[in-house]
């Protein structure tokens, strides 16, 4: 980490940066042999200090043996200077995956992890980790993410004309494997929720001897269209969108075996019962296995696919009355054939390797990240038992397939940190870790000395990362009977005999899959900066957020409106027993779900909350898609009081606080309709309130130069609201 601009303010930098994020390393491979690690960096400026506006991310290489750091493939290079060119089909990749960095965003490597493969302005190249040579191959694009086959002889792409194609690394035999078969059909492409809301977004699989491929193919001609219009610009044509709302069409999605000689075969599985492909996994511990979800998500099944003929085989079936969740790294094989899955069992989602559910009832396992011949590598969140001092800390744990043997992956000494990304292979971690006290993420490189027991570090790869220009000093408490994760952020320089109570601002997300209490420096920024214009912020993660159990997180099924809502009134209401806060001036902001809370808090109760401003708020839970919605709310067709009960709509009239709604027009993921739906609303019920539209803006970040005046105006909203 290195110094700031002068010049800049927190709002800017941290706009610039893409949030601090800007010449950090990400997206690390260790070779099978643990010789390197691959991974994703931009360049420093001259003299090793960052710009934080070069936005383009090199390929870079770790030597375990020397430690030494060199530049594999630089984009800059490749394309002679000049400025990448992304197709639309690349932008909605890249807005699915909230991915706001440029050059190579992405790579994959082969077998030995000796050669690499990547698209660049749509263009395919590769990059010769063992020699340091690159070369572009032929290929018909613009083209999506590149596979190289196991062996390193081929590269199998999609290309935004929906082909799947597959080309030689020596440059010659490009030709398809599958083409489109109507107008709205795609090969090797996963649909839009797989990408949204499934966290999949790979849509084909190289088998382990790199004779054959699994291949998605998707027709979303069932799928609704929408129509995303830039009002700044009217002579430019609306976007079209294949969205697929609540209790609507889904695209239709299907598998097949393709192997390198035009043989195909279609695998079969139940699609009416289950109908969402949520994981495939492939590799030489056994047959492929699918992940498949019921619509509803109350049931899922893990396949085995006979290659051969396309049948499968239910491997385990699981039900929940809730929901059930697909996790990263899972299900997979061991080398010697036993299936390793998370799953929630007696209130404890915990790791089973084979029929032994290997981890206790202390332990909250989020995801799998790698598998060996003794140890499955897995990450863990704290903070459900009584025992956990502290909120928010991640780890990564490596634990023998029997369960006997349980380490920790530990950071500076401490096992219990904030673990933000780990990869394992051939001896050798690299985890990403994260301190309240310390700026950014550290990686560091490790090597095993003894099985599951002692590491030795090889070196720790250098961020280029600018260090903030504000510090965040979180102070982390569990909030009332319920133990609420929260955080408490004071002003700098703060003294309570001086200053006296403060006004208050609730800074949630508050809903599924967003956990804002963690042990972490980066995470905390937006709030400490909120906190240094007068505030005592408030972070709480109430019931639904992850990281606290299956039965915290599905307390909210079917009911977005009351857990979530009423944690952040406990919450407040027991952390004013020990921090100054004036309950009598209290606001709430949020983004996304957050900014559904954040109105939801002003509308439904006004006695606690004096005002509120909403980023890009769903309003109207008919107006978000299938797969998330349908998996808290159910469908709308069976459950409509319960889409009426938590929709916000329907409590406009009952307005009393000031409340400010801001929307990017162009955001695709939750459309503006829903804030013009709630302005109306507003206004029919003859409520004033305060709309902000931010012209061409999607659900990401605003650029740069609005980042700045955005969270100006909201603290001068905010201060206005509550008579400050």
């Amino acid at each position: 980490m290195t110094s700031h601009t002068p010049a800049d303010t927190f709002p800017r930098q941290y706009a610039r940066t893409l949030r601090y994020t800007v010449g950090a390393p990400r997206s690390f491979s260790v070779a099978p042999d643990g010789s390197r690690v691959v991974f994703l960096r931009s360049r420093p400026s001259a003299g090793g200090t960052p710009t934080g506006s070069d936005k383009a991310n090199l390929l870079w290489t770790l030597d375990t043996a020397t430690g030494e750091e060199r530049i594999a493939a630089d984009p800059a290079v490749l394309l002679g200077g000049g400025e990448e060119d992304l197709s639309p089909a690349e932008k909605a990749r890249r807005e699915r995956s909230r991915e706001g960095s440029a050059g190579i965003v992405g790579y994959a490597l082969d077998a030995a992890g000796g050669l690499a493969a990547f698209a660049l302005s749509g263009r395919l190249f590769t990059a010769d980790l063992v020699t340091g040579g690159t070369a572009e191959l032929p290929a018909v694009g613009p083209l999506l993410d590149p596979r190289l086959s196991p062996d390193g002889t081929h590269v199998a792409y999609a290309n935004t004309a929906g082909e799947l194609r597959l080309t030689r690394t020596d440059g010659g035999g490009d030709r398809a494997l599958a083409e489109p078969d109507g107008p709205n059909v795609t090969w090797g492409q996963a649909e839009f929720i797989a990408q949204e809301e499934i966290d999949r977004d790979r849509g084909f699989w190289w088998s382990p001897d790199g004779e054959r491929l699994l291949a998605e193919r998707a027709d979303d001609s069932p799928v609704r269209r929408w129509w995303i219009a830039d009002p700044a610009n009217p002579d430019r044509e609306p976007a079209e969108v294949a969205y697929p709302a609540a209790g609507t069409a889904n695209a239709e999605v299907g598998l097949w075996v393709l192997d390198l000689h035009g043989g195909r075969t279609e695998v079969a599985w139940d699609h009416e019962a289950f109908p969402y492909l949520a994981r495939v996994h492939w590799s030489e511990g056994g047959v492929p296995l699918l992940l498949v979800q019921s619509r509803d998500q109350r049931t899922q099944r893990i396949l085995g696919l006979d290659v051969t003929t396309g049948a499968t085989e239910v491997l385990v079936e699981e039900r929940d009355e809730a929901w059930l969740e697909a996790f990263p790294g899972v299900p997979a094989w061991t080398p010697d054939g036993k299936l390793v899955r998370i799953s929630d069992q007696g209130g404890v989602r915990a790791l089973v390797v084979g029929d032994q559910v290997v981890t206790g009832a202390d332990l909250h396992v989020r995801s799998v990240v790698a598998v060996t011949a003794r140890e499955v590598f897995f990450s863990a969140a704290g903070g459900a038992g009584e025992a956990d001092p502290e909120p928010g800390w991640i780890a990564v744990g490596r634990i023998s397939h029997d369960g006997k043997q349980l380490a920790w992956e530990s950071a500076n000494g401490r096992p219990f940190t904030s673990v933000t990304s780990a990869v394992h292979a051939g001896g050798i971690t690299v985890r990403a870790t994260a301190e309240p006290d310390l700026p950014g993420t550290l990686v560091q490189v490790a090597r095993d000395l003894a099985e599951g027991v002692v590491v030795d570090d090889v070196a720790t790869i250098t961020s280029y990362a600018e260090t903030p220009v504000i510090t965040p000093r979180p102070v982390f408490r569990f909030a009332g009977e319920r133990r609420i994760p929260a955080a408490v952020f004071l002003p700098t320089g703060y003294d309570r005999e001086r200053d006296g109570l403060l006004p208050v601002l609730m800074d949630p997300y508050g809903g599924p899959h967003g956990q804002r209490v963690v042990q972490a420096h980066n995470a905390h920024l937006n709030s400490q900066w909120f906190a240094d214009q007068g505030f005592a912020v408030v972070v709480a993660d109430g019931r639904g957020t992850p990281g606290r159990g299956p039965a915290w997180e599905k307390s909210i099924a079917f009911d977005f409106a009351g857990a979530t809502l009423e944690d952040q009134v406990d919450a407040l209401q027991a952390l004013a027993g020990e921090f100054p806060l004036d309950l009598d001036r209290v606001a709430i902001r949020g983004w996304s779900y957050g900014g559904y809370l954040a109105a939801l808090a002003v509308l439904r109760r006004p006695d606690v909350f004096h005002a509120a401003v909403a980023g890009a708020p769903v309003t109207d839970w008919e107006l978000y898609d299938t797969h998330y919605t349908e998996r808290y709310l159910g469908h709308p067709a069976e459950r409509p009081e319960v889409y009426g009960a938590n929709s916000l709509t329907g409590y406009a009239a009952g307005l009393e606080r000031p409340l400010m709604i801001i929307h990017g027009l162009a955001d695709d993921n939750v459309v503006a309709a829903h804030t013009l739906r709630l302005s109306s609303a507003l206004l029919a019920a003859g409520r004033p309130h305060t709309v902000l539209p931010l012209s061409g803006v999607t659900h990401m970040t605003p650029q740069e130069e609005v980042a700045e005046n955005l969270l100006l105006l909201q603290v001068d909203f905010v201060k206005r609201s509550l008579g400050l």
